[in-house]
């Protein structure tokens, strides 16, 4: 690896021996169940090693998912790391951990910062929608956020592009805004377990989880910004594939108070239903809804859309 990495050890990357024991110690795992792998420091060892160890993983089990830690804020610096010539290993998503911070630690901020850095058409990355996005983990400073920022972080989290992960205790603002040595990573305890599901940001959490779990849409569909202004964000979900056709229109409101989101372009009409309530929602060619402070609403249809564009 070079060395100088914190104390950990340094590793001869180009002595077959080495490759042989990782891909050993890492079939063991999954062996026993494990259905994916983070792998830390990735940028510490050359692509063709992770190149490598891709291919002899994934000749015993085709598909396997991985994501590695990367730490740069650069997307051009870690979308290598995704390229099928160096393995096609996702990475965690820290571009976007920036503006998720920027955006819901701040009140007025701009929902635009974030589709800066989505890069859904023609970006460096193999496969966006494989990215791993995040706000905060033990490396970095907790987001420090009000109530309010955790909604519309996990709102934002839960229904967009990428895998979500969500540190221990973030999903009640454990420590919020402390840094890594400075409380980040204290212990979260069995106390604290019980008392998760009292907090505000814990309920909340749940609720855009278990639908995103429920929807093929937001766990896989393609992305198509409708709307990213201001307090205000809107998107449709679209999963077209094996026979399952389901797209997620996302409404998002990060302002203090209930807001009427207006669209009038790419609106497919039909009988929509509300993801949460169940009740129908029919839709014409314009949409006008209310979407509360700092809340997301989801309609869902389940039929192939018919807009030509």
């Amino acid at each position: 690896t070079g060395g100088g990495l914190a104390q950990l050890s340094d590793l001869d990357h180009d002595n077959p021996a080495v490759l042989d024991y990782l891909v050993g110690a890492y079939a063991q795992w999954i062996d026993q169940g494990a259905a994916a792998f983070r792998v830390d420091t990735i940028g510490w060892m050359p692509h063709r090693f992770w190149k490598s160890f891709a291919d002899r993983i994934r000749a015993r089990h085709p598909g396997f998912f991985m994501f590695g830690e990367d730490f740069n804020y650069d997307a051009a610096a870690i979308a290598g790391h995704t390229l099928p010539r160096n393995g096609g290993i996702s990475v965690l998503d820290f571009p976007l951990r920036a503006k998720l911070t920027e955006v819901f630690e701040k009140p007025g901020s701009d929902f635009a910062e974030i589709g800066k850095v989505l890069y859904l058409e023609d970006g460096p990355y193999n496969n966006p929608y494989d990215l791993v996005t995040f706000y905060d983990n033990h490396d970095m400073a907790r987001m420090k956020a009000s109530d309010d920022g955790f909604f519309d972080a996990h709102n934002w989290l839960f229904t967009a592009r990428g895998i979500p992960a969500v540190y221990y205790g973030s999903e009640t603002g454990f420590m919020r805004g402390r840094a890594e040595h400075m409380g980040n990573r204290n212990y979260y305890g069995q106390e604290r377990v019980d008392a998760a599901a009292k907090s505000r940001i814990y309920a909340a959490r749940k609720r855009i989880a278990n639908l995103r779990r429920q929807s093929p849409a937001l766990q896989r569909g393609l992305q198509l910004n409708l709307l990213m202004n201001g307090e205000e964000a809107a998107f449709y979900r679209v999963y077209e594939h094996a026979g399952v056709t389901q797209t997620a229109l996302v409404l998002l409101n990060k302002g203090d108070a209930s807001r009427r989101i207006a669209l009038d372009e790419y609106i497919q009409p039909g009988n929509w239903r509300d993801a949460f309530s169940g009740k129908q929602v029919r839709i014409g060619n314009q949409l006008q809804m209310d979407v509360p402070a700092h809340g997301v609403r989801v309609l869902l249809i389940d039929q192939a859309l018919t807009r030509k564009d």
